[in-house]
């Protein structure tokens, strides 16, 4: 594999959309997955891997008696890639600073609404309680803050008055599996770089929302 490729690895907890999209992003662009690792030995994910040959680990976290051994675990099984960066792609749990610490400047998330609206869970239903015109996705660097890091960009979708929860989701996912591997590939230029708790594209600090992307 080419030194001139950004080595990543991917962390799943479920099915591995966002990660299929960065695999078939990834063979006409700048980085390349090194290894998934999943919590969960169970999801579909891992054969989303291992169909590409990609390398897999999993670190199962009922097998640990407390986070912080849980993301020691982890930690070791990312390291051994060596990658420049970690993506989350629907890491279902909560990461502690130490480990956060450990990979400063170069672990992002990806968040199914527009920080700082609706960090954590179930954001579609809390968008459509609020009556929102306007929904999303945002990727940004991972902070100790739970969905809290510098948002690096955002897609946003209308919403529609006919929309369900799910409905809703899809067309969301379909946002993120476009922004995803754009993001990332920003990172394997050097384009995007993290000071403190302000991200910068291109040398210049980004808004606290971000880049608006019109995929």
């Amino acid at each position: 594999m080419p030194d001139s490729y950004c080595h990543i690895v991917v962390v799943i907890s479920g099915s591995g959309s966002n990660l299929q999209a960065l695999i078939d992003a990834s063979d006409a662009s700048n980085f390349k997955i090194s290894r998934v690792v999943s919590n969960n030995p169970d999801v579909f994910g891992l054969e989303r891997a291992a169909r590409n040959n990609i390398p897999t680990s999993v670190v199962n976290y009922r097998d640990y008696d407390s986070r912080e051994e849980f993301d020691l675990a982890l930690q070791k099984a990312i390291d051994e890639s060596q990658p420049e960066l970690v993506v989350l792609a629907g890491f279902m749990r909560i990461l502690g600073p130490q480990f956060v610490k450990a990979y400063a400047g170069r672990i992002l998330n990806i968040h199914p609404s527009l920080l700082p609206k609706y960090p954590g869970i179930n954001t579609h239903q809390r968008a459509l309680d609020a009556k929102d015109k306007k929904h999303g996705v945002s990727i940004h660097f991972v902070t100790e803050e739970l969905d809290g890091g510098p948002v690096i960009a955002q897609v946003r979708v209308s919403v529609l008055k006919e929309d369900t929860a799910d409905a809703l989701a899809e067309r969301v996912l379909e946002k993120e599996h476009l922004l995803y591997p754009k993001v990332v590939s920003w990172f394997a230029a050097g384009r995007l770089g993290l000071a403190g708790n302000q991200a910068f594209l291109d040398g210049e600090p980004l808004p606290p929302s971000g880049i608006q992307v019109h995929p």
